[in-house]
């Protein structure tokens, strides 16, 4: 601080130094004297040390506190000479500071550290004039170490500036607390004013609702009431019911009673006559088939010795009369079908004692011809099995063998003649002399695209058919 002194400013003057003589452990800085002549640590705080300053005076001790030998420290602060800084801080808090306050040696060895570290804020204490711009706890911290004069003046500064401070940091705690809680009361309000608007609303419509279930509570106590009535009514009626089917029930039991003891009666009348009839009737039947016996014997015994032949002609056959004309295969093909049409073979085989022949190796190679010869066969011939089954005509199906050394190993489907032609003689020519060895009018269709052989059968009286008809009949089937 300055002081004026006949007009001009005076700097306070730094502390005498100490006299040379020895150092050691119980030796150090001396205490400073203020402007006035007197020492700077006669002067006192009002009022305790803010506790901002106290912190800031700890660390400050705990950092300079390791630049000390352990023979400086006073023996309370030794056992934490080894600690870090934070550790000294936190341990030796209290023991530092009671030191600094009560040690002025001490204390003026933490000053010559604090002077070292913070060169510009101790010289601007020892003037007098702190610097504005510098934190008022460090100032005041630095100044109750070092105890220039006036130090006592910057560290209740320093304090109430500390407590406006913090007043003013509560002062807006405040306000914006103040802020929050009168929202969340406007909040409150409007939440309470909502719930007792939907409540009141709930009130109403439960008074509604129960309105209506009291008056549908009267109605079903009515409706009870009623069936309970109607209830009573008919059990009185089921009563009077009950009363008139027990009595009938009596009577029918009665009534059955009797039937029954009639029907036993009737039943044993019965089955003696019955028994009566069965001996009377078994003695005429006896008689009767023994003289059907005797009759039957003698029919047979004068046939054969008159050699009767089995009578072939019936009465009606010595009528005369105009018999109809027998269908032919001719007539079957004047009908209005399409001569790839497989119902025309179906006409054809229908007719009395058809005979079908079928020209295999023709069929098959119109058919399948990328199959085998034998698969050929095998295909072929299980068609027309099928086909003999449903049409009971007379199947004979002809392959040319001209060329086979060997008869081939074939097992025949039922109702399907199988034949190859002999060696030197084609198909053709077999199927031929198999037509012309039939009777005349018997139905002969030949099974053939090969127009030769076609031309030949229809000349020998038969009907021919292309192989694509047999194949879609088989395909049908």
């Amino acid at each position: 601080m300055e002081e004026r002194t006949g007009g001009e400013p005076r700097r306070p003057k730094k502390a005498a130094e100490a006299p040379p003589g020895p150092t050691g452990p119980d030796t150090g800085p001396q205490p400073q004297s203020g402007p006035d002549g007197r020492d700077a640590d006669a002067e006192g705080l009002e009022r305790p040390l803010p506790e901002k300053v106290r912190r800031r005076v700890v660390a400050f001790t705990g950092d300079a506190l390791g630049g000390l030998t352990v023979a400086q420290l006073p023996p309370p602060l030794r056992q934490y000479a080894r600690f870090t800084p934070q550790r000294r801080v936190k341990f030796g808090g209290n023991a530092m500071a009671a030191a600094l306050e009560s040690d002025a040696v001490f204390r003026q060895r933490i000053a010559s550290r604090l002077r070292e570290r913070l060169p510009e804020l101790a010289g601007a204490l020892d003037e007098g004039a702190p610097p504005p711009a510098a934190d008022p706890v460090d100032v005041a911290a630095v100044g109750y170490v070092l105890r220039p004069a006036g130090w006592a003046k910057l560290v209740a500064a320093a304090g109430e500036e500390a407590q406006r401070a913090q007043a003013e940091r509560a002062g807006e705690e405040a306000q914006r607390e103040l802020t929050r809680l009168r929202e969340e009361l406007s909040h409150a309000r409007n939440a309470a004013r909502d719930d007792a608007e939907r409540a009141r609303r709930d009130v109403e419509t439960l008074r509604k609702e129960l309105d209506g279930t009291q008056r549908r509570l009267r109605s079903a106590q009515a409706d009870v009431r009623r069936g309970e009535a109607a209830l009573r009514k008919v059990q009185s009626e089921l009563e009077v019911v009950r009363s008139a089917a027990g009595a009938d029930k009596a009577a029918s039991d009665s009534e059955v009673r009797r039937l029954k003891s009639r029907l036993a009666e009737s039943e044993s009348a019965l089955e003696a006559q019955r028994r009566a009839a069965r001996e009377g009737r078994s003695v005429e039947d006896m008689r009767v088939r023994l003289l059907l016996d005797t009759v039957l014997d003698a029919a047979q015994g004068l046939r054969r010795e008159l050699a009767l032949p089995p009578s072939e002609s019936r009465p009606a056959d010595t009528v005369e009369a105009v018999e109809p004309g027998r269908m032919s295969p001719k007539d079957v093909a004047a009908r209005a079908l399409s001569a790839t049409d497989p119902a025309l073979l179906d006409q054809l085989l229908a007719l009395p004692q058809a005979h079908l022949v079928v020209d295999g190796y023709n069929v098959t190679k119109t058919g399948y011809p990328a199959m085998p010869l034998e698969k050929q066969r095998l295909r072929l011939l299980g068609g027309l099995a099928g086909l003999a089954a449903q049409s009971n005509a007379e199947v004979t199906c002809v392959f040319d063998g001209a060329e086979l050394a060997a008869p081939v190993l074939l097992a025949p489907p039922r109702g399907v003649r199988v034949l190859f032609s002999k060696p030197g003689q084609t198909a053709d020519e077999l199927i031929r002399r198999l037509v012309r060895a039939e009777p005349p009018g018997r139905p002969v269709v030949v099974v053939s695209s090969d127009r030769e052989v076609a031309d030949g059968c229809a000349a020998a009286g038969a009907r021919p058919v292309a192989a694509t008809l047999l194949l879609k009949r088989l395909a049908r089937t």
